[in-house]
């Protein structure tokens, strides 16, 4: 391991966890799982009053590793320049909890686990997903905790609706909530790309209408082309521009014997994904991006945001940035007009970047005083309250 990752605001090195909760999860489709198995993290202490956790919310394709290192690893988790002593999710102060949530691929029950009633992998056949459920699973994680009432639920993306869903789901065990680069439903251009990535997925013979476990196959041309198209997504013009321009990486515009020409960005998006195909599951990729697509905060509100979020009781911070066009900053602009109608209290900030959607994930130090400033205030009102 590197200097730079034994660093003093480094978590260090850190352990996964799980825990098989013996309760009945109800899936929002109907299916019941009578037990599931959930991989998490924890950075921090929990106090002695058991008020200060913090429960993270990954996004599509992420994980339980969100800061830290594994023993043997150089590469830290995926929000490592915000989770850590001293940082603006300050382990110093909170006791949090990073959860990989069912229906993914790194350890939780998803598709890859085997099917109880079968004993083979689920596959294909895993049961659709909602983020009520993911919500669902979490709450029986917060039970396993001994946590009451978490002092804040962050999320960026698919993370920023369950932490909406949580504030409405049980706005009682929730004190704030912390929406990143989130919306209240998808656009119909964001369900576009999802079901052009799933086609992707499906139109690899090696997909085996989800069965490819089962017959030793994985549709890795399929996966890649789908990451390709999300990451594609997920960065803005202005970035891909600085980054690589028209520059060429091999090949020869003239001499028609030379290899092809490949642009830089181009190299960039194959690496891209094939390093993901290697490490993600494609049934979890199509179950997660259709749980986003059917996302709607206030369908069983008769379509009113107002009236959804009259149901919960926490304080609110939406994050917004300026270049992100998969959730642009209009979205963020309408959760805090709807809070704003529901008097509900509400921060907002809208942060200038260049990094497109990904930015949530990126150093910014004008992101990083908001939400740690924000934080900070949150983590001195649990001390008033202790006292």
């Amino acid at each position: 391991m590197s200097s730079e990752s034994t660093s003093k605001d480094s978590i260090g090195i850190v352990k996964t966890q799980s825990v098989h909760i013996n309760q009945p999860l109800k899936l929002a489709c109907g299916v019941v799982l009578p037990e599931h198995k959930l991989v998490y993290e924890t950075y921090g202490e929990l106090n002695a009053q058991r008020s200060n956790g913090i429960l993270l919310c990954h996004a599509l394709s992420g994980d339980h590793h969100a800061a830290g290192f594994h023993e043997g690893d150089s590469r830290p988790g995926w929000w490592e320049h915000y989770v850590g002593p001293g940082k603006a999710i300050d382990s110093d102060k909170f006791f949090i909890v990073s959860v990989n949530n069912i229906g993914s691929c790194f350890g939780s029950t998803g598709p890859m686990s085997i099917n109880p009633e079968t004993g083979e992998r689920w596959g294909g056949s895993f049961p659709s997903l909602r983020a009520r459920d993911w919500v669902e699973s979490q709450r029986l994680l917060m039970e396993y905790l001994n946590i009451d009432c978490w002092a804040a639920i962050i999320g960026g993306s698919l993370g920023g609706m369950q932490a909406m869903r949580w504030s409405l789901e049980h706005p009682d065990k929730v004190l704030n909530a912390v929406v990143i680069a989130s919306s209240m439903k998808l656009t119909a251009q964001n369900i576009a790309f999802n079901e052009i990535a799933r086609r992707a997925i499906k139109s690899d013979p090696d997909f085996c209408d989800g069965n490819y476990l089962q017959q030793g196959k994985a549709p890795l041309r399929g996966l890649a082309l789908a990451r390709m198209i999300g990451h594609v997504t997920y960065l803005s013009d202005e970035l891909m521009g600085q980054k690589f321009g028209r520059e060429l990486r091999i090949g020869d515009l003239v001499d028609r014997n030379a290899d092809p020409v490949e642009f830089q960005v181009e190299s960039y998006l194959n690496y891209q994904g094939d390093k993901f195909s290697d490490s993600f599951d494609a049934n979890s990729y199509i179950l997660i991006t259709k749980m986003l697509d059917y996302f709607d905060l206030s369908r069983e509100y008769d379509n009113d945001p107002i009236k959804a979020f009259s149901h919960s009781k926490c304080n609110f911070l939406v994050i917004s940035f300026s270049s992100d066009w998969r959730f642009a900053p209009e979205r963020s602009r309408e959760i805090t007009d709807a809070l704003l109608a529901a008097n509900r209290p509400v921060s907002y900030t809208e942060i200038e970047s260049d990094k497109g959607h990904d930015a949530f994930l990126l150093p910014n130090v004008r992101y990083e005083d908001a939400l740690g400033g924000y934080l900070s205030r949150v983590a001195t009102q649990l001390q008033g309250g202790a006292q």
